[in-house]
């Protein structure tokens, strides 16, 4: 009975699967417009690392160092060592989808450097995060095959920790990109056009957080509901 829940519950179609095809729709848009944009080039010839390192400059933060990365859409801001790694499309990319990707990780560097409280409470939850994702689906798999709802319940809390670490995340990238339009706009490092061009490929980056939210809410959802009705 335990493995015709885990394997072929209905509610895995009814709340998990529109979840899914919304991941999938929020990467296509993320594909989409970052190739679109890549393909739309500064008129300032500025490129990603120098649109960050700008950024930096003007909030007055220089301990924050800007490095190439290997990958596609591999940015990102490590606050353990204080660096901006950029992929290769962005790095030395002149053009609108890596200036807009830049300036969003150079805003996570001035959250961190501003002390932005999302930021820090993510930080402080990352430990039992990383438990809870590793031991959530093996103990909730186990419980239901046994019988044992004690595992169950146990599975479904650490599987909490981890839909509140995203749902933690979501003000911190919106805020990122926020900062990061209000830079590039504040500074004029793009145009009223290319501006556009970096919001429609920062928005469809946050979607991808929303769909990933939207994910683990559903399954939290029917791990619940699969454990009221044992």
């Amino acid at each position: 009975m335990g493995f015709m829940y885990m394997g072929f519950d209905p509610l895995f179609f009814l709340l998990v699967v529109p979840a899914l095809l919304l991941t999938l729709w929020a990467q296509f848009k993320v594909k989409g417009n970052f190739d679109k944009f890549s393909k739309e080039r500064t008129t300032s010839g500025l490129t990603g690392a120098q649109a960050a390192a700008e950024i930096l400059r003007m909030e007055g933060i220089h301990d924050v160092r800007i490095e190439k990365t290997a990958g596609h859409l591999t940015d990102h801001f490590d606050p353990r060592s204080n660096v901006i790694r950029l992929s290769d499309s962005v790095y030395g990319a002149a053009t609108v989808a890596a200036v807009g990707v830049a300036a969003h990780e150079a805003g996570h560097a001035i959250q961190h450097a501003h002390g932005y409280s999302p930021m820090k409470l993510r930080a402080a939850i990352i430990p039992i995060t990383n438990i809870g994702s590793k031991l959530a689906m093996p103990l909730i798999f186990i419980g239901f095959i046994m019988g044992a709802f004690g595992l169950v319940n146990l599975g479904i809390i650490l599987f909490g920790t981890v839909v509140v670490f995203q749902l933690v995340t979501l003000p911190v990238e919106f805020n990122a990109s926020n900062r990061a339009v209000a830079a590039l706009e504040g500074n004029a490092m793009l145009t009223a056009f290319e501006i556009e061009g970096s919001k429609k490929v920062l928005n469809a980056a946050a979607l991808t957080y929303v769909a990933a939210l939207a994910v683990s809410l559903a399954q939290l959802l029917r791990f619940v509901l699969m454990a009221r009705r044992r």
